[in-house]
């Protein structure tokens, strides 16, 4: 029998702070943060990136013809190859009564229903839903970011109330948020801020105690509703005050050129300015959930230097057919394949605790649009990698009478350490990912 090392070192507290010069900053994730026993593995975060294009993929190139763990690549899932093992690619899954085309992408992690009606509402998305459950171990609960999305009518994050979160897509903006620390007069400026903004919602709870009961019942339960809201938000306010006295992680990775985010960027370009800060917000345990809407919409064609054009990509996707059409899609979709590709190489490089950030980082890789071509919104393109969950398979569902994506969503929920057993449309789960 092999000896078992205890060590009686006390582990460092994930508070302890590096001060020097009048300047103050966190340690990041270490081993000698977790207690040693034996072969004991440094804690682990689970994480969750949620990445939507939400033009899609040409459903011929993307999807296998075989089903199970000896599938062939389509041709686009080939350059996924050195994944295979890390990755399941999924067929026959969407969200019931999600029609009407573009307008579904704000529905992507949400699964509300009839997103094209008068008097829609959203639910709330997978991200915050997820960031929710699990509480404020990170600074940033979730990060909701895009790539070229029109600021007013897209976003993949929206609250439990219906509301919109706008996705981040400035670089540099996310960067300075990540790690860029005030004066202590700036901090204090800002924590004072908070309290202003705590003490209006004291008096709002005030007037609304005194105000409460001469209402009806109806009026009684949509100002429960309200009063909710309000907590909810004294909660993050307070928790807010607590990380704003807290030092910034370190990095030696430079900020990132500022984009002009006025004109239609190249979206490949855009989108590995956005992949690196994703990178370094989980390496440095700033965040834990993630979600990031690729804006093809409102993306114009100009990608490959050899192939540009001045059409936008939105139109290129109503090909008719058309084979120079299908070729440039075709060409910008492998861009994006490949783009996955190197985004899984470097999570499978970079610590993530116990192994890399890929073993620890379940990656939703899809889209709301089946077709484009055709608006259709069912048999959605789903690729999952990583986060220690069973891959290396093609899991193909009924493609005329579709699983519930939100099946998908409440394994992942599930994988996360949340006890949930229902997400939106949800039916059940899918236990074919499970180990």
């Amino acid at each position: 029998m092999k000896n078992i090392h205890i060590s009686t070192r006390k582990p460092l507290s994930r508070r302890a702070m590096l001060k020097g010069l009048g300047v103050s900053l966190s340690l990041p994730a270490l081993e000698a943060m977790s207690p040693v026993y034996g072969a004991t593995a440094p804690v682990s975060p689970k994480r969750m990136l949620l990445v939507c294009y939400n033009l899609g993929f040409i459903p011929e190139a993307f999807f296998p013809k075989e089903v199970g763990k000896n599938y062939s690549p389509s041709p686009y899932l080939e350059a996924l190859q050195p994944w295979r093992d890390q990755l399941t690619v999924f067929s026959g899954l969407s969200h019931p009564g999600v029609g009407g085309g573009h307008p579904t992408d704000n529905c992507f992690l949400s699964g509300a229903r009839a997103p094209g009606s008068s008097g829609f509402k959203n639910s709330i998305s997978l991200d915050l839903y997820a960031a929710e459950l699990l509480g404020r171990p990170t600074r940033f609960p979730n990060l909701s970011l895009g790539v070229n999305v029109d600021p007013a009518q897209r976003s993949l994050t929206w609250t439990r109330s219906g509301a919109m979160i706008p996705a981040a897509q400035q670089p540099s903006e996310i960067y300075r948020s990540l790690f860029l620390t005030g004066s202590e007069a700036e901090m204090e400026r800002q924590i004072e801020k908070l309290r202003q903004d705590g003490s209006v919602l004291d008096a709002v709870n005030e007037q609304l105690k005194r105000f409460g009961s001469r209402l009806s019942r109806s009026d009684q339960d949509r100002l429960d509703h309200y009063t909710t809201s309000i907590r909810e938000v004294e909660k993050r306010l307070v928790a807010d005050e607590e990380w704003e006295r807290k030092g910034k992680p370190a990095t030696t990775t430079p900020i990132p050129p500022e984009i002009n985010l006025g004109a239609r960027q190249k979206m490949l370009n855009h989108t590995d300015l956005m992949f690196d800060m994703i990178r370094l917000a989980f390496e440095t345990d700033s965040t834990r959930i993630v979600s990031l809407m690729i804006d093809e919409f409102n993306t114009p064609a100009l990608e490959l230097e050899k192939d540009s054009t001045d059409t936008g990509f939105h139109n290129i996707t109503h090909h008719g057919q058309a084979e120079a059409k299908l070729n440039q899609w075709s060409k910008i979709d492998s861009a994006k394949i490949q783009q996955l590709s190197r985004l899984f190489e470097t999570f499978s490089k970079t610590s993530g605790g116990s192994g890399s950030l890929l073993d620890n980082t379940m990656i939703l890789c899809g889209s709301n649009m089946g077709d484009a071509n055709t608006h259709d919104n069912t048999n959605l393109p789903i690729l999952l990698a990583g986060g220690g969950l069973k891959h290396g398979q093609h899991l193909a569902f009924n493609r005329d009478n579709n699983k519930p994506l939100c099946n998908l969503f409440v394994t992942m929920l599930q994988q996360l350490g949340i006890e949930a057993d229902t997400f939106g449309s949800s039916t059940g789960t899918l236990n074919e990912l499970n180990s």
